[in-house]
């Protein structure tokens, strides 16, 4: 752990009296964070906090907390620890990091603390740059994780990252610390361990070092990222006042530092849901400021629409009274209720969550609309017209769902598709001739 340690002492600058927040899971890289900081508090007197979360969804949490609790007693450091009496219906490990974080920096204020430090590692940082990658981010969010991360009043300092998991559990076992494992680790339904089981292993086997090679890619990433972010300050601060967006004096500017006004606006907007916005979402405010329409709207996540007015743009959030909308659809669609609808290139589900269209069977552009009093669609297979509410009766929607579930029309306001739950007779089916596929999802 030598670079580890000269890393916090030198670079990190780690001085007497200072308090660290270490959040520790009790598994085998948080155990050798702890174990690290042990060591350096027999150097310089400092002083730690253990921040334990029982997310409360395995049995095996009690027993692990238990354990936490009894070394920390061994070893005179402070323990404090929360649990997670119930989620939202939001991504789990999303709101999962966003509980711990919160809790986090309620000990960082407790405590007065100079630093909050995590076990992240250098497999942490390949699978996040490589899920970001496949995702779709920002020049920073492809950059990964950092190091050090300036947060005002205290710093999040990530120490272990110049090491792979198998050298922490390597160190774990020479030094015989204890740790647990957590068994939901080696799931495959979720995406990053996936990433851990399947991408690593190969890259690994073609350099046992690539951990070392993502971090200096993490590095360089950040730098160009923070010089871009200050030539992208120093022009919103000339076009962007009072939330609203000068158009004119926007797309006088280069493309790049375009892209990187407008993530910003959403940024500001978003705050700590910006994970729900990402690179398709830019494209389709782009598609929104050129347009030829003076006045025109997309939906974003969260009830969140991008309005054109003739040379200003701005972000407003949708009132929860909304009953009706129509989007045209381009390319992409984010609909009010969360769902999003996009023309893809190809689609091997033939599920009634994807739409096959041959463009001479119907009239340009196609747009998305709410359900209107007496709408009828000519069901596919079914010889003739019904009701839509009388499918959606059939379906067991529920009346708040129906008011904003989208309904697929041509320019004729024919009805070609009603998405996630019936096909019209427009559909040419997973081996027909088509030209167009649709998904939602």
């Amino acid at each position: 752990m030598k670079d580890a340690y000269n890393f916090l002492l030198r670079e990190v600058g780690i001085k007497e009296n200072d308090t660290i927040v270490m959040g520790i899971s009790g598994g085998p890289d948080s155990m050798a964070l702890f174990s690290l900081l042990l060591e350096i508090r027999k150097e310089i007197p400092i002083k730690l906090v253990c921040a334990h979360v029982n997310h409360n969804v395995r049995k095996v949490s009690v027993k692990e907390q238990a354990f936490i609790e009894d070394y920390c007693k061994k070893k005179s450091v402070v323990f404090e620890t929360m649990i997670i009496e119930q989620y939202g219906d939001d991504n789990f490990h999303n709101e999962a990091r966003n509980i711990r974080y919160n809790f986090f920096e309620e000990l960082i204020n407790k405590y007065n603390a100079s630093y909050l430090m995590t076990a992240h590692h250098g497999d942490d940082l390949i699978e996040t740059i490589l899920m970001r990658i496949s995702r779709g981010s920002t020049l920073k969010g492809y950059s990964g994780f950092q190091r050090i991360v300036d947060m005002d009043s205290y710093k999040i300092v990530r120490p272990l990252v110049f090491y792979t998991k198998k050298e922490l559990e390597d160190y774990d076992k020479k030094k015989k610390i204890p740790y647990v494992i957590d068994k939901s680790n080696f799931k495959d339904k979720y995406t990053r361990n996936r990433y851990r089981k399947i991408v690593l292993p190969f890259l690994k086997k073609e350099d046992r070092q690539v951990h070392k090679k993502f971090l200096k890619y993490s590095e360089t990433l950040k730098e160009y990222s923070e010089y871009i972010d200050r030539e992208t300050k120093r022009e919103i601060d000339k076009i962007y006042k009072h939330h609203t967006l000068r158009l004119d004096l926007f797309k006088e500017l280069d493309a790049l530092i375009q892209k990187k006004v407008i993530y910003s606006i959403l940024e500001e907007k978003y705050g700590d849901d910006l994970m729900f916005v990402n690179d398709k979402h830019v494209d389709l405010i782009l598609q929104l400021i050129n347009s030829k329409k003076k006045n025109s709207f997309v939906y974003l996540p969260n009830l969140i629409k991008a309005v054109k007015n003739y040379e200003t743009f701005y972000l407003e959030e949708e009132v929860d009274n909304l009953d009706s909308y129509e989007i045209e659809l381009i390319d992409y669609a984010v609909l009010p209720n969360g769902k999003h609808i996009e023309v893809v290139d190809e689609e091997n589900s033939n599920s009634n969550f994807v739409c096959r269209l041959y463009k001479s069977d119907l009239k340009f552009p196609l747009y998305i609309r709410t359900r209107k009093l007496g709408d009828k669609m000519a069901v596919k297979g079914l010889g003739g017209t019904k009701k839509l509410k009388d499918i959606f009766i059939d379906c067991k929607i529920s009346q708040k769902d129906r008011e904003l579930w989208p309904v697929v029309v041509d320019s004729s306001g024919e009805i070609v598709w009603l998405p996630g739950l019936k096909k019209s007779k427009f559909d040419v089916g997973k081996n027909g001739k088509c030209d167009i596929i649709i998904k939602y999802y």
